[in-house]
């Protein structure tokens, strides 16, 4: 598991975004190693989604600002988590394992692109932004908050399921 990035002086800030979303990435993967399949597959929270439902929301959302969004390339159903209900939905194939590869998949693509581009430059129009993109920073602010909110939505999911607490 990532460490959580300890304070430090750099002037890399490309590169502590990267670990920032490594870290929130191996403990949204912590939360969910351990569940067993029907665990995964029922909602707990009122709000009614799943765990498996939350990662394939985490998928699709780091494509969509980074690829989609930063770069401009088209990517395969931009919106595949979007369920006509307005909550999130999963494919019949899509096992704890298969998210958690594209997950990290999609990890390594976002460290590509943090690599290659600059924080203060404006996402690509046409791709998901028509006119009147974000900057990277923005983007990359945004995607944090997603991750850190949502593995936070995950803690009361184990905690509620089975005790387990912590980051991991």
């Amino acid at each position: 598991m990532t460490t959580f990035p300890e304070p430090a002086s750099s002037a890399d800030t490309a590169g502590l975004f990267a670990n920032y979303l490594s870290f929130y990435r191996d403990v949204v993967e912590g939360k969910l190693r351990g569940l067993t399949d029907a665990q995964l597959r029922a909602p707990v929270l009122p709000s009614g989604w799943s765990p498996l439902e939350l990662l394939t929301h985490l998928v699709h959302m780091e494509r969509r600002w980074f690829v989609w969004g930063v770069l401009g390339e088209p990517v395969d159903e931009p919106w595949g988590d979007a369920a006509p209900d307005g909550g999130w939905r999963l494919r019949d194939d899509d096992t704890l394992d298969s998210l958690l590869d594209r997950l990290h998949a999609g990890g390594r693509r976002t460290e590509e692109i943090l690599a290659e581009v600059g924080l203060s430059d404006d996402a690509a129009v046409g791709g998901r932004f028509e006119a009147d993109p974000p900057t990277v920073l923005w983007i990359c602010f945004h995607v944090l908050q997603e991750y850190a909110r949502h593995a936070g939505h995950l803690d009361a999911v184990r905690e509620l399921l089975d005790g387990a607490t912590g980051e991991g």
